[in-house]
C-alpha cells in the first residue's frame, strides 16, 4: 500500500500490514539493497541527508519504527526489542529485500543487532552507527528514557520544527545535547529531526525495551562483518561504548571528530563515505 506522497525526493511511502498495525516505510533507488534502521524518537527521514546519495548504487529500505512517525504502535507493551526487529525484517522481507546489510543509528543499531541474531542469513552486514545499549542500562538511563517517553518534549518543539530549525539559537536550544555545534547544524536536517516526533504514537514502548536490552548477551551470535561508527564528542552514547562493541564484535571502529551523536544529520558526508566504504568491502569479501 502507498499514499503516494514523497518524503524524500525519490523515494516513495509505503506501508506494510504486520501483527498488531502498519509499518510505514520509505523505498527508493536500485541496485543491491540496504536497510536503514532510525533511532528512538526518530523516522525514516532521519537518512534525509545520507539515504539519496547511497540511493544512487542502491536499493533502500527504511521504515519508520513502530510507534515511530506514520507506523502504528506495536499491538502491546514488549520487555524486549525483537518485535522491532521483527517488523523491520517483515517489511525488507516484503521488498524482497533480503539478504542485505542493514545501517543502524542508535536504537536502530541495537535493533539491526537483535535482526542479525535472530535471522543471521538476512543480514550481510551492519553498520553501527552510535549504537545504543551497552550503557543505555543504567538505572539513570532508565529514569531518563521514562521521563522523555512519559513528557514528550519534542512533541512541543516538533510543533514549532520550522521556526526553531530556521533560527540558530533555535538550533541550539533543540540540539545542545546531540551535535557538537548545534548552530551549524543543517537547518533541513534539524527540521528532519524535529518533525517526527508529533507523529509518534509510542516511543516509550521502545525506550523501555532499549534500557532492559543487554546486547552483549546476543553479540556471540551476530556472524556478519560489522563496522562501528561514532561521534567522538558524543555525550548520549559514549565512545567507550563503540570500543565495547569494536572488540565484542572483531570489528573495525570509526570515529568522526568534532561530531556528536546524531551523525547521520550533523556529518552525513562523512557517514555515507564510511557506509560506502563498508559495503564495497562486503563485496571485495
Amino acid at each position: 500500500m502507498t499514499d503516494g506522497k514523497p518524503d524524500l525526493s525519490g523515494f516513495e511511502r509505503r506501508e506494510l500490514a504486520v501483527a498488531g498495525g502498519r509499518v510505514s516505510y520509505l523505498a527508493g533507488g536500485s541496485g543491491p539493497p540496504l536497510v536503514l534502521v532510525h533511532g528512538l524518537g526518530g523516522m525514516a527521514t532521519n537518512w534525509r541527508l545520507v539515504a539519496p546519495e547511497l540511493a544512487r548504487e542502491r536499493r533502500l529500505v527504511i521504515p519508520d519504527l513502530p510507534g515511530h512517525g506514520r507506523s502504528d504502535p506495536l499491538g502491546e507493551r514488549q520487555r524486549t526489542l525483537d518485535p522491532f526487529a521483527e517488523a523491520v525484517l517483515a517489511v525488507a522481507d516484503a521488498e524482497r529485500a533480503l539478504p542485505a546489510p542493514f545501517v543502524g543509528h542508535s536504537l536502530g543499531g541495537l535493533v539491526s543487532l537483535h535482526a542479525a541474531a535472530r535471522r543471521p542469513e538476512a543480514v550481510q552486514g551492519l553498520v553501527l552507527a552510535a549504537a545504543a545499549g551497552i550503557s543505555s542500562s543504567t538505572r539513570v538511563s532508565h529514569a531518563v528514557v521514562t521521563v522523555l517517553g512519559v513528557v514528550q518534549p519534542g512533541k512541543l518543539a516538533g510543533r514549532r520544527a520550522r521556526a526553531i530549525s530556521h533560527s540558530p539559537s533555535g538550533r541550539r536550544f533543540a540540539f545542545w545535547w546531540g551535535v557538537s555545534d548545534p548552530v551549524g547544524l543543517d537547518p533541513e536536517m534539524a527540521h528532519a529531526f524535529l518533525e517526527g516526533p508529533p507523529l509518534h504514537t509510542d516511543t516509550l514502548t521502545a525506550g523501555q525495551a532499549l534500557v532492559v536490552s543487554d546486547p552483549r548477551t546476543d553479540l556471540d551470535r551476530v556472524r556478519c562483518p560489522a563496522l562501528c561508527l561514532w561521534g567522538a564528542d558524543d555525550t548520549w552514547v559514549p565512545v567507550a561504548d563503540g570500543l565495547e562493541y569494536a572488540r565484542r564484535l572483531r570489528a573495525p571502529l570509526r570515529v568522526i571528530a568534532g561530531c556528536g551523536h546524531l551523525s547521520i544529520g550533523e556529518r552525513p558526508d562523512i557517514v555515507t563515505r564510511a557506509i560506502r566504504d563498508f559495503l564495497e568491502s562486503l563485496e571485495t569479501g
